[in-house]
């Protein structure tokens, strides 16, 4: 990958969808990538709409702004399909990945005309049967990861463990079942 690959996450406060944008940047920088990971902020509560982005090049990035016309778009949360056009500036020959239970064909009047690849996976499924609860955020962060092809499978799984062995060294008891919900969420995308 030498070109840029932008990222436009889409979510509400609570979601983790900046934590995911954050992670995903951290994780390619630690495979020698140049990276931009970050929030746009506002006024956000928790449940309001939140957008957070990701830059990720072998290139040096020397862009600072946000992402108006990204390669790929990740919805954490169905519902803001009803309120925000998710697909704009979407590239013809990116892709978008939904977090819903639905099949893509259903969720295309939804998207404004968006002719492009739509990806959905059920990440309220993937967290209840390997965390036990709803964090929408971590299968959403391995679904982006195999559809960008940002890295290989395996080498996100290793970087994510040590990552998550830091962030939650004082709830190793959390690693295990992020870990089982990463590698699902890979099979899970469709």
């Amino acid at each position: 990958m030498s070109k840029l690959t932008e990222i436009r996450w889409h979510g509400r406060g609570g979601q983790g969808a900046k934590t995911a944008a954050l992670l995903l940047a951290d994780v390619c920088f630690k495979i020698g990538k140049n990276v931009q990971g970050f929030p746009e902020y506002g006024p956000e509560r928790m449940g309001a709409p939140i957008t957070a982005f990701d830059r990720i090049s072998d290139n040096p990035i020397r862009v600072h702004s946000n992402i108006y016309e990204p390669d790929f778009v990740v919805v954490v949360d169905e519902t803001l399909l009803h309120t925000i056009d998710v697909t704009k500036g979407l590239k013809k020959d990116g892709a978008i990945l939904i977090n819903t239970d639905r099949k893509a064909e259903d969720l295309m009047p939804q998207l404004n005309g968006y002719k492009g690849k739509v990806f959905t996976i059920d990440a309220r499924v993937v967290c209840m049967k390997t965390l036990g609860k709803y964090f929408p955020n971590t299968p959403m962060l391995a679904a982006v990861v195999k559809i960008t092809g940002l890295m290989e499978p395996e080498r996100f799984l290793t970087e994510m463990e040590e990552s998550l062995k830091h962030k939650f060294a004082k709830k190793p008891e959390v690693l295990e079942g992020n870990m089982k919900a990463l590698k699902l969420a890979l099979e899970e995308v469709h």
